[in-house]
């Protein structure tokens, strides 16, 4: 079940590593940095699929990303976070939970940790939370983990789901 226009989704999700909140315009600047910090390796995960993050990325590239990140949360299409040490001074990551466009699932949730020293270490930390997260504070009957659980081409060969919008 993919929530309506009128779901509450959380806001603010304090661990003690991290916080979660959604995505917004401001974090743009703070998102490159962690990006470009891992590029490689977010390449070599989402490359193949997204075509992303792009070698000749630009911060005004990465300004209407996260615009767009912004108001697809606003419309509940998608929900997307970005995870904040604490202090919220640097990005480690983030959290995008899209609705499933292939059968078999309510929504396809993908994770990224920036991999130099301010996120090292956080992924399995972040993949233990992101789990229980999704199954105790959120109404999806089936989460899919592509990139994790499926791998990409398992994932392009399941059909086509029909999304209403």
């Amino acid at each position: 079940m993919w929530p309506d226009r009128d779901y509450d989704h959380p806001q603010l999700v304090r661990h003690e590593r991290f916080t979660a909140r959604p995505i917004t315009i401001d974090d743009a600047i703070r998102n490159y940095a962690a990006v470009m910090a891992s590029r490689p390796a977010l390449w070599e995960m989402f490359g193949a699929v997204w075509r992303w993050p792009a070698e000749d990325l630009t911060l005004a590239v990465n300004i209407v990303h996260e615009a767009w990140h912004q108001r697809e949360t606003d419309l509940r299409r998608a929900f997307y976070y970005t995870l904040v040490d604490p202090s919220e001074n640097y990005e480690i990551g983030c959290l995008y939970i899209d609705r499933a466009v292939k059968a078999g699932a309510d929504a396809d949730v993908t994770y990224w940790v920036r991999t130099d020293e301010p996120g090292e270490e956080l992924e399995p930390v972040v993949d233990a939370w992101a789990r229980r997260w999704l199954t105790e504070d959120w109404p999806f009957e089936r989460v899919r983990w592509p990139g994790r659980d499926v791998s990409w081409t398992e994932w392009s060969a399941l059909p086509s789901a029909l999304v209403p919008r």
